[in-house]
């Protein structure tokens, strides 16, 4: 009875799949606010690497090369294991067969190293020297701190200020890899102290900390805007995850009837769920893909479909994107990188054109879905991760329900190690669900 399915490392992918090159309606541009015209690769370069910025409009090629500096460090931590969660299926009592992509296992405990590495790679060889960006529940703003560091970068992070306060360890980590970071919204800039100003107490947004960051980035000499969930150029380096997948359940000898993964702005569940779409639009396959994001902060499930801005101040170009408004001031749950007020392009466009759903979960199921997993499984996820697990649960109570034998995958997108007051608080009752009142 195997239980964990590994590739060796010549089967490793060595090109990353973009989603935008297949599908049948694409997404709208990416707008400037002043002149509301689509933007182009010049405009995007003031902010991203222009490699970046070149992928995160290409609608034409489904495969990018993966630069060998860069594959070269994937290989010190990928691929990671596919695993079948025969303990979670036991507890639960369900037919179905349940696995997971550990995207725990890597130095930084999450998935968004895959993208940090490449960014600061072109950043490196566009001759930048600094890079910024912001960071929720801190696993973006560590995975950059690291990549920075590979590639001989200074790094700067706003992280979200509830999280800090929440999770002091991560902005230890950032600073332990030589990262500046600084709570936001801060008084560094004038984003910053505008929010301040209107809010004294404001406990942040990841809308907050992206508009601090990138005033730092456009204010700075040599110095660039990386983003770790939300844009295609993301999803598009993410989808290593979901490659890798697809090989491992080959090995397995099944193929997924459901693929799901946690949703903040998209990075882990596009890694995961475009690799497998693209045999749902290309080959008529049938696969379900679900995206499960925080009850409190639904852009899924409640959003307004529309043009917004990525950030609290409007530096971004005007996205279209299901939102919640650019101004959503989120409840302070745990699972802070999922506190994000829009969805990605490409998703929302996925969503409008029905090849995907979104879920809405509170806190205390996740919470519950997570302290079962790690009973059964020997994990403790993030808090992020553990909204996922919710999720595949229900599905797989379903299952147990009518007495389909489903095929799940869901992404385990980072480990919890770093969110032990969350598990304390949930223990001992000091959790409560949020809910959203728009």
């Amino acid at each position: 009875m195997q239980k964990r399915f590994l590739l060796d490392e010549s089967e490793m992918p060595t090109q990353w799949y973009n989603i935008q090159a297949d599908m049948p309606n694409k997404p709208m541009p990416p707008i400037h606010p002043a002149t509301k015209e689509p933007v182009g690769v010049d405009d995007l370069s003031h902010i991203f690497a222009r490699e970046c910025a070149k992928q995160e409009l290409d609608t034409e090629h489904a495969w990018i090369d993966i630069p060998a500096p860069v594959l070269d460090m994937y290989k010190y931590y990928r691929a990671t294991p596919l695993v079948r969660a025969y303990g979670l299926e036991q507890a639960i009592g369900t037919p179905a067969h349940i696995y997971f992509k550990n995207e725990s296992v890597n130095p930084l405990g999450s998935h968004k190293l895959n993208s940090a590495l490449p960014q600061c790679y072109y950043c490196k060889q566009e001759g930048v020297t600094n890079v910024t960006t912001e960071t929720g529940a801190g696993q973006w703003g560590a995975a950059l701190s690291y990549a920075a560091k590979v590639f001989g970068l200074e790094c700067a992070v706003y992280q979200v200020k509830v999280s800090m306060q929440q999770k002091p360890y991560r902005s230890s980590i950032m600073r332990t890899f030589g990262a500046t970071v600084e709570g936001s919204p801060s008084m560094s800039t004038r984003a910053g102290k505008d929010i301040i100003t209107r809010d004294p107490n404001h406990p942040g947004s990841l809308g907050t900390a992206i508009s601090e960051a990138i005033e730092l980035a456009t204010t700075t000499p040599n110095c660039k805007y990386t983003l770790g969930s939300v844009l295609n150029h993301v999803a598009i380096h993410q989808s290593i995850i979901g490659l890798e997948a697809e090989k491992q359940m080959a090995k397995a000898g099944e193929y997924p009837d459901v693929v799901i993964a946690c949703f903040g702005g998209g990075s882990n569940f596009g890694g995961i769920a475009f690799p497998f779409m693209r045999h749902n639009i290309l080959e008529g396959k049938q696969t379900q893909f679900i995206a499960a994001e925080p009850e409190c902060c639904p852009k899924l499930t409640r959003g307004e479909f529309r043009y917004d801005f990525g950030d609290s101040a409007g530096y971004t170009p005007l996205l279209p994107m299901f939102t919640l408004g650019h101004e959503f001031k989120p409840a302070n749950i745990h699972a802070g990188g999922l506190r994000y007020h829009g969805a990605g392009v490409i998703v929302s466009q996925l969503l409008k054109d029905g090849m995907m759903s979104g879920v809405d979960i509170p806190q205390l199921e996740t919470f519950e879905a997570a302290t079962l997993f790690a009973r059964t499984e020997g994990i403790i996820p993030a808090p992020e991760s553990a909204h996922a697990i919710a999720a595949t649960i229900r599905e797989a109570k379903r299952c147990a329900e009518t007495g389909e034998q489903k095929v799940i995958l869901f992404n385990l997108s980072g480990h919890g190690l770093i969110d032990m007051q969350a598990y304390d608080q949930y223990i001992n009752g000091d959790l409560v669900n949020y809910a959203y009142n728009g």
